[in-house]
């Protein structure tokens, strides 16, 4: 091989390692990126049974306010079959019944057809709480829930705080006090009255709509309990739904009952901001622990919603194609 060749080779070589390591350190800051802690607290309020039609026609300032304030979606999806368990499961667990198992509300943690792909402490798949506790050891975590089903989804030695009040008022209520004493890490709260107005009277109804302005009440609520307890500008807030509805009832497949609404308002959240991509249930929990800087389990399938954030872009050529 000739001098002048074998020079060039040794160049072409160098130029690669060079390309090499700024590729890993790319990778690396980006892995940096992620896992850094954005706020210092993150409170989800999921809402049983709303859809974005309930916010549309009802009046909702408090929702509207924080919609203008943050990022939203209201062409967020659940996941099939749209039953409650099923899709609570799948906001917490970032991931779907193919992964979680939880394929119906008559799932228990002993009694279930389809096993998780991989188990957490307590022969469950791993949820948001679980992955909070563990990375966050002094983290103060809560869950307030006024469906009593709700409390078997998730792993009872991750939390500090796990009350099942008996109405959404009273959950709202308690939820806020604990907000306020206790100032914790991650709280989580679900209000369960809009789907039992949608059962009794239907989607779309006046009183449907009626129970979304209850909602939009307990939600000032809260939100008047993070300012009360000085988090306002170190918080995350998310709400969302576990489905929407059709007619009297869900667990099918029309859009109506699989489309959900998603917002995100507080420390970092782009203000007014439409969010034009596709967004799923499971995107809830990988969001979550986004904001807090926490690594996701492999086996979660759920991304971050990071174009929601001041300083992310994503490329994306699929934007969200509005439905008539």
């Amino acid at each position: 091989m000739c001098f002048n060749k074998l020079q060039t080779m040794k160049k072409i070589k160098k130029i690669v390692l060079v390309l090499s390591v700024i590729f890993v350190y790319s990778i690396s800051s980006a892995q940096t990126d992620m896992l850094k802690r954005r706020v210092k607290h993150v409170v989800v309020i999921g809402f049983d049974g709303l859809s974005p039609d309930g916010l549309k026609n009802a009046k909702t300032p408090n929702f509207d306010q924080l919609i203008k304030e943050g990022a939203s979606s209201m062409h967020a999806r659940g996941v099939l079959p749209t039953s409650s368990s099923t899709n609570w499961a799948t906001m917490i667990m970032g991931a779907g019944p193919e992964q979680h198992g939880i394929t119906s509300n008559g799932w228990k943690v002993k009694d279930h057809v389809l096993p998780p792909v991989v188990e957490d402490d307590e022969a469950i798949f791993p949820t948001i709480f679980n992955v909070v506790n563990k990375q966050l050891p002094d983290a103060e975590i809560g869950v307030i829930y006024d469906w009593g089903d709700f409390g078997r989804l998730f792993e009872k030695s991750a939390v500090d705080y796990d009350i099942n009040p008996k109405t959404a008022e009273e959950t709202a209520k308690t939820a806020s006090a604990y907000i306020e004493d206790k100032k914790p890490t991650f709280t989580f709260v679900h209000l369960d009255h809009i789907d039992h107005a949608g059962h009794e009277f239907g989607h779309g109804s006046g009183e449907y709509y009626k129970s979304v302005e209850v909602a939009d009440e307990l939600l000032g609520e809260i939100m008047n309990a993070i300012k009360k307890a000085g988090m306002s500008k170190n918080t995350l807030v998310i709400l969302s739904a576990d489905h929407g509805g059709f007619e009297k009832g869900h667990g099918g497949e029309t859009l109506g009952e699989i489309e959900i609404p998603f917002i995100l308002w507080g420390k970092g959240i782009k203000k007014n901001y439409k969010i034009p991509n596709a967004v799923y249930q499971y995107d809830n929990a990988a969001t979550v622990a986004f904001a807090l800087g926490l690594k996701r389990p492999w086996a979660w399938i759920g991304r971050p919603l990071i174009m929601a954030f001041e300083g992310f872009e994503i490329d994306d050529s699929y934007p969200i194609v509005e439905k008539k």
